[in-house]
């Protein structure tokens, strides 16, 4: 699931809606999901929903809708649960703001979350752990618990011995709260 209903306070603007490379951020993290494998890829939308939903023509993605994004993160991720089909065993974490995913990341992951049979498995990168991050059905109602704008971030601090770290010799990616971060991503060069 893709959380895009934040209202972007730091940016001032719509920053999922920004062009990088002549695609809106959105579009660009929500190829880097499928590029992954991961079916289905639900875009947890707010208040721009008709803009964000645009944005994504032509993706074989899924929309579910937050209706109160002032609540927080938390309120995305309840959304995008509650929207998961039924018998998924597993689901993904993805910020709406990261379009510069590595493509080697979510496939990592779930061989992770195969492998170790962990209830979560999360990327440690240089800089530290980060996103995005695969949670288990087991880790649903905790999911479905959480409040505010921490995200899962309790969930899978509870208790570290259910996490699964793959580590990546990369720097963190980077994610897009203000215009200087734009800046920058704009800069990158295009990998696709």
């Amino acid at each position: 699931m893709i959380l895009a209903a934040g209202l972007s306070r730091r940016m001032g603007q719509a920053k999922l809606l920004l062009p990088i490379h002549g695609e809106p951020v959105i579009r660009l993290t929500a190829e880097s999901a499928l590029a992954g494998g991961l079916d289905p890829v639900i875009v947890v939308v707010g208040s721009e929903r008709q803009q964000l939903v645009a944005a994504l023509a032509g993706l074989p993605v899924q929309v579910a809708v937050n209706d109160h994004p002032e609540s927080g993160q938390a309120s995305s991720i309840r959304a995008g649960v509650a929207a998961l089909p039924p018998g998924t065993e597993a689901a993904l974490i993805v910020l709406g703001d990261q379009p510069s995913l590595p493509p080697e990341v979510i496939p990592a992951l779930v061989a992770a979350l195969e492998r170790t049979g962990q209830a979560i498995a999360a990327p440690r990168y240089r800089d530290g752990r980060g996103n995005p991050v695969l949670f288990t059905r087991a880790t649903f109602p905790e999911l479905l618990a959480i409040a505010g704008d921490q995200g899962a971030r309790s969930v899978v601090e509870r208790d570290p011995g259910r996490v699964a770290l793959v580590s990546f010799d990369q720097d963190m990616p980077q994610d897009l709260d203000t215009p200087e971060d734009y800046e920058w991503l704009r800069s990158r060069p295009q990998t696709r």
